[in-house]
């Protein structure tokens, strides 16, 4: 019997407004496929997977999941059940398991004959789920992924941390279609091994958006390359995948040259006397347009992102002495000291729930100290990204969320146009008037970028900014 595919898409299409992101996309595989997916900051690879986990409806085209599969999705900004603690998150993906411990408790107590068969049911599939010792199975997969205290407010907890319950709660629950939306932002190296080696052995598909390459490299068997609205399909992992590429690549250079000479030629026959454009054909003219199209289409973005010389520090910076700061009885920060010099470059490291960013909002005052003190100096303006970019807004477009509606942007001693400066983050035309809230993680992140760096703050505390980022 032929193997039947777990996802189909064809002649897929998805756009916002009039900027296209996905044209005419083809995809197709089995149910034991690893897939990871490539592309630009913007190219579609988040609203395919919330395509596929059938979050996103506006888009034309076939996309269907194989009947009655189950598929399950982990965003870059997961959600988490603000009224329930880590654990009972965590429960959330075990919940139809649950069901079954529980109904079989229930009629353990109350044993009939009447009830001997739907009990002999059960037991069959606590045993074929292996769910007798269940709980500890989740306290495991917890521990593994380092998730906080069972019993830890999820409101309290920082991008990393919800990312890691949200992750922990998905592959507990097992879907048959796993859909990862950088797993591996804010995992230590640790965990990533771990993850990378749970997947492999996932009895489901999985299709994974992340910029760890060397974790694509062991984790996949498929690469997805998504480029100016195309999906590109390679077989093999990501190192296999830049050999194919450069192939690609020289191929397309080849086809560039020569698109190039016929441009020319016909620029000169476009150009030619007044007489001659009098018989010009129109198919002519737009073949000519078609090129010109084609050329534009192969065109790669450049980023140069600007950041303006703050004002001139004092001698104090950041000083620090006997700072300690702990949650419940997990102590983060014990007599921690140090002192920020002018022009220091500081880079922060430790395992995942270290303190990192606690302490990123103790210095920005976000957060308070059990003890000790942070002294900021009097000539100090912080500019500070933060993980979750929760001061964006949706429903504003990118050029409104970074200029605020101003022509000119003030950058140090310069002044710049704000859509000049919008375009320096590689938000383009079109782009500009995009909604925040459809944005990608990595488009996110340099919107979030773009306003903290135009306010000239002179120390910049920056936690994970090359998350998502290309």
């Amino acid at each position: 019997m032929a193997r039947q595919f777990i996802y189909h898409m064809a002649g897929l299409n998805k756009a916002y407004g009039t900027k296209k992101v996905l044209e005419n996309i083809h995809l197709s595989f089995y149910p034991d496929a690893k897939i990871g997916i490539l592309g630009p900051n913007g190219a579609g690879k988040s609203t395919i997977l919330k395509i596929m986990a059938g979050i996103d409806k506006e888009w034309s085209g076939e996309a269907w999941l194989a009947e009655g599969a189950t598929v399950g999705y982990l965003a870059q900004e997961p959600a988490l059940d603000a009224s329930k603690t880590v654990f009972e998150n965590v429960m959330e993906g075990v919940a139809a398991k649950t069901a079954i411990i529980e109904r079989y408790n229930e009629l353990m107590m109350n044993y009939s004959d009447e009830t001997a068969d739907e009990s002999a049911k059960l037991q069959d599939e606590m045993d074929r789920l292996n769910l007798w010792d269940l709980e500890q199975q989740v306290e495991m997969a917890m521990e593994a992924l380092g998730c906080p205290p069972k019993e830890a407010d999820v409101t309290k907890l920082s991008g990393g941390e919800r990312r890691r319950v949200a992750l922990c709660q998905l592959l507990l629950r097992q879907p048959d279609l796993l859909l990862l939306d950088e797993p591996t932002n804010h995992l230590d190296a640790e965990t990533t091994a771990w993850l990378e080696k749970h997947l492999r052995a996932y009895p489901g598909a999985v299709m994974i958006i992340t910029h760890d390459r060397y974790f694509l490299d062991n984790v996949t068997g498929w690469i997805l390359e998504l480029d100016r609205g195309r999906g590109i399909p390679y077989e093999g992992n990501y190192t296999k995948y830049l050999e194919a590429k450069a192939k690609r690549l020289k191929q397309e250079g080849r086809e560039d040259d020569a698109r190039q000479r016929a441009i020319g030629r016909e620029r000169e026959w476009i150009q030619s006397s007044p007489k001659a454009r009098q018989t010009k054909s129109k198919a002519r003219i737009q073949a000519f347009q078609d090129l010109l199209d084609a050329a534009d289409r192969r065109r790669p973005s450049d980023t140069q992102i600007v950041i303006p010389h703050g004002e001139r520090l004092g001698n104090v910076v950041i000083e620090v002495e006997g700072l300690s700061k702990g949650f419940g009885d997990t102590l983060l920060i014990d007599d921690l000291e140090f002192k920020l010099p002018p022009g220091g470059i500081v880079g922060v490291i430790g395992p995942n729930g270290a303190g990192k960013t606690t302490l990123f909002r103790m210095i920005t005052g976000q957060e308070k100290p059990d003890a000790g003190t942070i002294r900021v100096g009097e000539t100090v303006k912080l500019g500070y990204v933060d993980q979750s970019r929760d001061a964006l807004d949706p429903t504003k477009t990118v050029w409104e969320e970074i200029s605020g509606g101003a022509e000119v942007v003030k950058l140090g001693k310069f002044e710049a146009n704000t859509r000049a400066y919008c375009a320096s983050f590689n938000f383009r035309g079109g782009d500009q008037q995009q909604k925040v809230g459809n944005l990608s993680g990595g488009q996110r992140n340099r919107v979030h970028l773009a306003k903290m760096l135009k306010t000239g703050g002179n120390v910049l505390l920056l936690d994970e900014p090359t998350n998502d980022l290309d």
